[in-house]
């Protein structure tokens, strides 16, 4: 499997407008096919994980509860991803940093105080109603950053300086908890990540030309498809708000803003990476 994964790598890494499969299309429409290809590629972590939700039957199998088998899944992809290289022990621990912000965040919003959203079933890894898995859903999208990093070859020109980033990425999360006592300051904070990342654009290759787009755009686009993949989880009832408990309902546009939010912090996170910040330029 590692073996066929990395040659299909190579192929799209390497791929130019005279790989055969792309020579048959006016380039932007061979750009803009290897351009899907290659973020396909970089959800692997993220497809496996959703892919199980779907596979795996709501009672779980036997006598391990669908969360359960679903945590096994998960250890055993993150397991392999590193056996066979796809990911580093550096990245690996990166991850594993979002993974456990993203756990705190869920021990907060179940809690009998706040109750957010809640996790149904039972399971035997289930502490404070929040299921070991559901930190591998956050790590997907640390995942999904890093991969498509490399599969596009991604390099970032005028990246505001790390200490500010890395502040207004501590404060977006701390939002997430403070927005239930306190005032909501996400769209004051969203307004000077505007601000902060305005000028910032990243460049990537598609195909063999460099391509660029603001850094900012690249985060909604982001929220968008995690959204998309929440109402994903919830319509299987993995887990569900408030309003979905007699009827399943399309999950708030609300949660779309979150979610960019929390792809900045993960992509905050992934410019600690030796090999990432080598290929930031920050703003003069």
């Amino acid at each position: 499997m590692d073996k066929l994964l990395r040659r299909a790598d190579a192929l799209l890494l390497t791929a130019t407008h005279a790989t055969p499969l792309a020579r048959r299309l006016p380039r932007p429409l061979a750009e803009l096919l290897f351009f899907v290809l290659k973020l396909a590629r970089a959800c692997l972590f993220a497809f496996v994980i959703f892919a199980s939700i779907w596979v795996v039957p709501h009672h779980g199998i036997g006598p391990v509860p669908r969360y359960d088998v679903l945590l096994l899944i998960a250890v055993g992809l993150q397991a392999w991803m590193l056996w066979a290289r796809i990911e580093t022990w550096d990245e690996a621990k990166t991850i594993l940093v979002f993974h456990l912000a993203g756990f705190a965040l869920e021990v907060f919003k179940v809690s009998p105080a706040i109750q957010s959203w809640v996790y149904p079933d039972a399971a035997y890894t289930k502490f404070f109603g929040v299921p070991l898995f559901a930190g591998f859903m956050y790590a997907s999208i640390g995942s999904f950053v890093m991969q498509a990093w490399r599969m596009l070859d991604e390099r970032i020109e005028r990246h505001p300086p790390y200490w500010m980033t890395a502040l207004l990425a501590a404060l977006m999360y701390l939002n997430l908890f403070t927005h239930h006592f306190l005032p909501d300051l996400r769209w004051y904070l969203g307004a000077v990540a505007l601000g902060l990342y305005a000028r910032c654009q990243v460049v990537f290759k598609p195909l063999d030309c460099e391509r660029r787009m603001p850094l900012l755009l690249g985060f909604v686009l982001t929220g968008f498809f995690i959204w998309l993949a929440e109402n994903f989880g919830t319509f299987f009832g993995v887990w569900r708000y408030p309003d979905q408990f007699g009827a399943w309902a399309t999950v708030s546009l609300g949660k779309w803003s979150s979610w960019a939010m929390l792809t900045l912090l993960s992509f905050t996170l992934v410019t600690n990476l030796k090999h990432v910040k080598e290929r930031i330029q920050l703003a003069p």
